[in-house]
């Protein structure tokens, strides 16, 4: 459906409030220049980026699909999908009438890259960008507080300078660090995100240096998709079991892009074989599920849809509807319609705490 189309459609939706946790606008190494020092701009430009990835060949996302993106995503002015702030405007923020838009850069921002002090400078300067460009052309779209994270000294910092401005809505990390993020070398990085009261967004990719699989990398853009659940699950597991929420009870996650359907098996298996092997984990106090429940929120993009809309209510509610965001995923080519994400079936209320009341008590936006 176009834009006017969308417009006529907005009319019949004026009581909706949206409120979306997962947008990409795009950037590129020009644009964060100004925020960026002699030397490491001169460093850009002589040596480029080494990330934390031994095995990559072409690029991340469907050759079919460029930069993933809609293909009536690209503006008119020949940018890229989400650089153009007035088309992405038009077409999303005012055509569907977003109350608040959580911006998650994934490129260029430094994380995952070999060289620690290089990663701080580009997470330092994709900050900048976002508060100077986007927020100030748009205060409906909230930064995230972008660390380098396999710097957990360096992320504390970052974290603490930002402590207090209320245009970053929470810090942010990728599934796929160099080690489990409970493990200790991460902990800085909780204990600031708590001293600064932000959630701690947790988005799918990144560059650990290893295959997202446990026998190796795949095949297919398929699999890769497919396996983000699995790094999800696999982070989840370390934070719980490494006493993470013992140590930080104030902490707050949330799971974007990684899909949701996972999550109550994954809590009846760690329940299970917790109440089997719980001599090994002193340490917890409660069972596993409950720190999920209290701990985690997950997005709605990309969504489990399984053929009978009542099995999708049924993982909601196992998961618990306090506990859902809406997400668009935009400009993505899997991006969800705000208007025709969530099914009718799911009720009114219910579907108002999806698409802005969880986000607003979470994230405190008003």
């Amino acid at each position: 459906m176009n834009v006017e189309a969308r417009q006529i459609d907005r009319k019949s939706n004026t009581n909706l409030s949206i409120i979306d946790c997962d947008i990409h606008p795009k950037s590129s190494l020009e644009d964060l220049r100004p925020y960026m020092s002699n030397r490491w701009w001169d460093y850009a430009m002589t040596y480029g980026a080494r990330s934390h990835h031994g095995y990559v060949k072409g690029f991340p996302y469907p050759k079919a699909q460029p930069l993933a993106s809609r293909r009536d995503s690209w503006p008119p002015d020949g940018g890229l999908p989400a650089s153009n702030y007035e088309f992405m405007r038009e077409q999303y923020l005012d055509c569907y009438g977003i109350d608040f838009a959580v911006m998650n850069p994934l490129s260029p921002t430094g994380q995952g890259e070999q060289n620690d002090e290089y990663s701080a400078a580009l997470a330092f300067a994709a900050n900048e960008f976002q508060l100077n460009h986007w927020n100030k052309l748009d205060p409906r779209m909230k930064a995230s507080l972008i660390v380098p994270y396999e710097d957990p000294d360096a992320s504390r910092a970052e974290i603490r300078k930002r402590a207090g401005d209320k245009r970053f809505a929470h810090v942010l990390m990728l599934t796929r660090t160099s080690e489990l993020m409970g493990r200790r070398r991460y902990w800085p990085i909780y204990e600031a995100t708590c001293e600064a009261g932000l959630p701690l967004g947790v988005h799918v990719f990144g560059y650990s240096g290893r295959a997202a699989s446990n026998t190796g990398w795949p095949s297919f853009y398929i699999e890769e998709m497919t396996e983000h659940a699995n790094a999800c699950q696999a982070q989840v597991v370390s934070l719980i079991t490494e006493g993470v929420f013992e140590a930080f009870p104030q902490l707050k996650m949330v799971f974007i892009e990684g899909g949701f359907g996972w999550m109550p098996s994954l809590a009846h298996r760690l329940d299970r074989n917790w109440k089997r092997m719980r001599s090994s984990l002193p340490h917890l106090k409660r069972a596993p599920s409950e720190y999920m429940h209290d701990h985690f929120w997950v997005t709605t993009q990309p969504m489990e849809e399984p053929e009978n809309g009542a099995h999708l209510a049924d993982i909601m509610e196992a998961i618990g509807f306090d506990r859902i965001l809406f997400s668009s995923d935009y400009p993505h080519w899997d991006f969800d319609d705000p208007f025709v994400a969530l099914p009718a079936s799911l009720g009114k209320e219910r579907c108002e705490q999806i698409y802005s009341g969880n986000a607003k008590a979470l994230y405190g936006f008003a």
